[in-house]
């Protein structure tokens, strides 16, 4: 195997050829694999010789030869070259024959950080407090989500803010269009969930009337098909039911059950340390990235497109997936936003050099003050972690991406922790 390395900065040039005993074994397997899956007249399936194969098929095997050495020999020139990639180079077929395969990378290592001030900083956290007005805020918040549903009565008409069992079935030019149809649907009014007009036009209503109800598709409607159309709906009300506003008694806490809380002074206590703990959380994570942001302006560096081009690629995929956990799809989003995927991404590239950024940044300060945490300590804490999100260690340890990125994980917190010291 030959090298030849140019470096510019943090780019490198490595072309790596494979030739002699390495490559020709690589080659009859790549040709044994292919010659099993082909059948030539005179020949039994899997002994054709390779002359005769080559005449009738070509050497198409050798490109699988070099499939079958190309990670080996980059993995090899990494190590002789002493280069760590930051991003994943694509690799470039420069020449190939029966006698040797050359490829090209271009493998771009971590550029020079260079760090003038991180110490100091005068960056302060926000003292947390909590409001009476909050407290009685979220009692009130409280009190709403067990409020509890009452029928109003075979007399009783539906009013704003009831909620009505109905049922109901969807129209357009006399015809039932499919997702318009439900039974005993249960529909808050003044909620909003329907169509304009719908929610409407069940006030007044008693349990058993049935009526029909005349809408208008919205011009941004998510079905095609239905988008600025008339429609018809014929609605039949089962029951009509109001919410039953709670009082703070024992049965209340009693449903509540939390331990320790059983009168409003104790639940007060409650929602305060609560109020306070996402406030402190919240608080917290402003503070990190405010002093991020401030070591940020003290740092020189020149960061590769590629690794922000590679971080755009990983949110792209985060936002997909949580989309896809709303059960919102790329293409919903497209539609509705009027947006394309180059906008998403061109949305997402501030947010991956700042990412991008700040990891350098953090490594840089890691290894100025000689962060480490072991592999043992780092076992222990993905134990714990393991234990804690009910999986196993290997499904955890898998998932995570191994144990070399627990002990990264640990040093980038160890980092940000000795940050915070710093500039207290």
């Amino acid at each position: 195997m030959e090298k030849k390395e140019t470096n510019k900065k943090n780019y490198h040039n490595i072309e790596i050829k494979v030739e002699g005993k390495e490559w020709t074994d690589a080659v009859d397997k790549a040709f044994k694999d292919r010659v099993k899956k082909v059948e030539v007249d005179g020949f039994r399936k899997g002994k054709c010789p390779k002359n005769i194969y080559d005449k009738k098929f070509g050497q198409n095997y050798l490109i699988d030869a070099a499939d079958l050495v190309i990670q080996d020999a980059y993995t090899k020139a990494l190590k002789e070259n002493d280069l760590v990639p930051v991003v994943q180079p694509e690799p470039n077929l420069k020449s190939l024959d029966e006698n040797s395969v050359t490829f090209t990378f271009k493998i771009i290592t971590k550029p020079e950080v260079k760090i003038s001030k991180y110490r100091g900083l005068g960056v302060k956290p926000n003292e947390v407090k909590v409001t009476k007005e909050e407290i009685d805020h979220e009692l009130g918040h409280l009190l709403e989500r067990y409020e509890e549903l009452v029928n109003k009565g075979d007399d009783a008409t539906v009013e704003n803010g009831d909620v009505a069992v109905i049922d109901f079935e969807g129209f357009k030019d006399g015809v039932p269009f499919e997702g318009g149809k439900g039974e005993n649907y249960s529909l808050e009014i003044g909620s909003g969930s329907f169509i304009p007009g719908f929610e409407e036009q069940l006030i007044g209503m008693k349990s058993g009337d049935e009526k029909e109800i005349k809408v208008t598709f919205p011009e941004d409607y998510m079905e095609e098909s239905l988008k600025g159309q008339d429609a018809t709906f014929k609605v039949k009300v089962h029951e009509i039911k109001t919410k039953e506003k709670r009082e703070l008694d024992e049965d209340f806490f009693f449903d509540l059950g939390i331990e320790g809380v059983n009168d409003e002074m104790s639940l007060r206590k409650e929602i305060e340390a609560n109020i306070k703990a996402n406030k402190d959380m919240e608080e917290e994570n402003k503070y990190i990235d405010k002093l991020l942001e401030e070591v940020s302006k003290n740092v020189e560096v020149d960061i590769p497109e590629e690794m922000v081009n590679e971080e755009v690629e990983r949110l792209f995929r985060r936002t997909e997936q949580q989309m896809a956990m709303q059960g919102i799809s790329l293409d919903l989003y497209y539609q509705v936003t009027k947006s394309t995927e180059k906008d998403l991404k061109d949305q997402l590239e501030k947010e991956a050099y700042q990412n991008v950024l700040y990891r350098l940044m953090l490594e840089e300060i890691m290894n100025m003050e000689k962060i480490e945490v072991t592999e043992s300590d780092a076992m222990e804490e993905a134990k714990r972690l393991a234990e804690r999100y009910q999986m196993e260690l290997d499904q955890f340890l898998n998932e995570f991406g191994g144990i070399e990125m627990v002990q990264y994980d640990q040093e980038m917190r160890k980092t940000i922790e000795l940050l915070k010291e710093l500039n207290k």
